[in-house]
């Protein structure tokens, strides 16, 4: 629905030439619709932010430069009514809940319908938030569940060490990295993760990782 009369302003950022026409293809069919600028990497992505900001910004993860993931940070820092739609080939979890705890409004796969795509869009247009069907069916009952009971979080309860070991493997970081990273032995960083997994009643880091995005426990610094 076209409020006011005005299209919904969107700029494409993908350093894909075919892809960004792909994508216009598909934004073509709604005429409430409208793309009005397309950058191919990070900087000139910013660049173009100074001069106009948008309603939607469709950004790709994989891109020259600055990563998308980065970009969604610093741009929700700066522009925090600019709507961010991730539409990437990354299908792994890890990339989506970085992607959402950066604070991104919805996260797409590249291999959607057309229509789908346009579903994202208008959802997020709503003022929600979007999530590509592929990764929406991995939520788990425990998950689930966790969320009808944050009342009973553990989170308050969690050390500060707990509290830095949650929010590295957020960040995608393995028990080996973040040894290096905390300063401590990889069988230490081990025993932390096993702790939390008992703490939030939680099967695998996986779930952990979406439960404490979701509910906002952790965010990318």
């Amino acid at each position: 629905m076209v409020q006011n009369n005005r299209t919904y302003r969107i700029v494409l950022a993908d350093d894909h030439v075919l892809i960004r026409h792909g994508i216009k293809n598909i934004i073509s069919q709604d005429l409430s619709l409208e793309i009005v600028g397309e950058v191919c990497d990070g900087e000139e992505l910013l660049a173009y932010l100074k001069r106009d900001v948008p309603d939607l910004l469709i950004l790709d993860i994989s891109m020259p430069k600055m990563s998308g993931i980065d970009l969604t940070d610093s741009i929700k820092k700066k522009y925090s009514n600019l709507k961010i739609l991730i539409l990437t080939m990354h299908k792994n979890k890890q990339f989506f809940y970085r992607a959402m705890s950066a604070g991104a409004d919805g996260y797409s796969i590249k291999n959607d319908s057309g229509e789908e795509i346009l579903q994202a869009i208008k959802k997020i247009r709503a003022g929600r938030t979007y999530i590509a069907p592929l990764l929406a069916e991995d939520f788990t009952d425990d998950v689930l569940s966790a969320y009808r009971n944050q009342a009973a979080s553990p989170f308050k309860d969690l050390t500060k060490r707990e509290k830095q070991v949650l929010s590295l493997v957020v960040e995608g970081h393995t028990s080996k990295a973040m040894a290096g990273i905390l300063n401590l032995s990889a069988r230490t960083v081990d025993h932390h993760r096993s702790n939390l997994l008992k703490k939030f009643n939680m099967k695998n880091s996986v779930d952990l990782v979406n439960y404490a995005v979701r509910n906002g426990y952790v965010a990318l610094e």
